[in-house]
């Protein structure tokens, strides 16, 4: 039966991937300039496939590398690929929008539809499972982080994205009804969101439902500030070290908070490739668990040096149980080169300082190529 079931799943990928090429390959004909050929040509192009290019978006991106670790005395190394995501967008009118992303490496991400009913920015609705509104790094793409480790210690366990046992990995999704826009000028950005609190592909797994909060005010271009909350119960699905009282199948509260600001040098004419722009991201994160209280911190900057050449430093501390002192303290420095647009080289060296056992580093290089 599980043989039967891999290998339905393995077509499924597969017939995906070649749906996914020839949309694509309708797509890039579709926007060649009109010669006496082309012309020609187009004329023998079904409407449905034009009618299609018209309205759907194509994206993907994959991100690999390599990675050296020294840990407690010993030298390991490995190639791995971290994510390979594709998604398609389909306008099917001005206001209204479905998106499904799915990443090749594990499972089906997001999948949602967006309806907006102001003639501007207003106010949206968006449906579906997607990316939670805490912090300000979750709900970015991995392509517009400048670390290979992506998310903060603090965002990785706060949001759900994977290190908390009570929560599970969640990729920082879930499902739920969220209202969102722009106003004031589209100086004030609000979303006001309400989520099972469960995760992503899986059904509330208790009566209560999470709210979450988030608004950015950008006072200028170039400088925003940024708080979000959630107030929710969670689920134990495990034990956690970091929540020694909550027991397995406990339902017990789960709060988060997250105060932040960015700069950036400059907003307009930016190219990735040629005009990079400096910028600085710090962010205060905390969070309740039962009677267990955690906070962390972080600070990432990104400064150009070159043509295409980027130097990347930044600072991370978390402590998981404030009580316990479950803490650590990561700072990583690396370079990154744009090669094309959105794809680059990466090289970065972390250094991990734990309260509780010895310190430790790794090096990682990653090629990303997104489209």
């Amino acid at each position: 039966m599980l043989v039967i079931t891999l290998k339905y799943i393995s077509m499924l990928k597969q017939g995906f991937l070649l749906t996914f090429c020839l949309l694509f390959s309708a797509v890039l004909h579709a926007q060649k300039p009109d010669t006496e050929d082309t012309k020609t040509k187009s004329q023998k192009i079904p409407t449905w496939v034009t009618t299609l290019s018209a309205h759907m978006e194509l994206h993907g991106y994959a991100q690999a590398g390599y990675t050296w670790r020294h840990q407690n005395g010993a030298n390991s190394n490995t190639f791995d690929i971290k994510r390979v995501l594709f998604w398609a967008k389909a306008n099917v009118t001005e206001r209204w929008s479905f998106l499904f992303m799915h990443d090749f490496s594990s499972v089906v991400q997001e999948f949602y539809t967006d309806y907006r009913f102001t003639r501007g920015k207003g106010l949206s609705v968006r449906f579906g499972q997607f990316k939670n509104s805490l912090s300000m790094q979750n709900p970015l793409s991995p392509t517009k982080l400048d670390l290979i480790d992506c998310y903060s210690q603090a965002v990785v366990y706060l949001t759900g994205c994977g290190s908390d046992p009570l929560n599970g990995v969640q990729y920082g999704r879930d499902l739920g009804l969220m209202l969102h826009g722009d106003i004031f000028n589209n100086h004030l950005h609000y979303e006001l969101a309400v989520m099972n609190g469960s995760g992503i592909n899986r059904k509330d797994n208790n009566p209560q439902k999470d709210v979450i909060a988030k608004l950015e005010y950008r006072m200028q271009p170039n400088l925003r500030m940024v708080v979000s909350g959630q107030l929710g119960k969670g689920h134990a699905l495990a034990e956690s070290l970091y929540c020694p009282d909550i027991q397995v199948g406990e339902d017990y509260t789960r709060d988060r908070w997250a105060v932040g600001a960015e700069w950036k040098h400059h907003t307009e004419g930016v190219d990735y490739w040629k005009n990079r722009t400096a910028q600085v991201q710090a962010e205060v994160l905390g969070g309740r668990d039962g009677s267990n209280h955690s906070i962390g911190a972080y600070a990432t900057a990104c400064v150009p040096v070159c043509q295409a050449f980027d130097l990347i430093a930044s600072a991370d501390y978390m402590n998981y149980n404030t009580d316990l002192g479950l803490k650590q303290m990561n700072t990583v420095f690396g370079i990154q080169h744009w090669f094309y647009k959105t794809c680059r080289l990466q090289v970065q060296y972390t250094h991990a300082n734990p309260a509780k056992g010895k310190h430790f580093g790794y090096l990682q290089t990653q090629v990303q190529v997104a489209f």
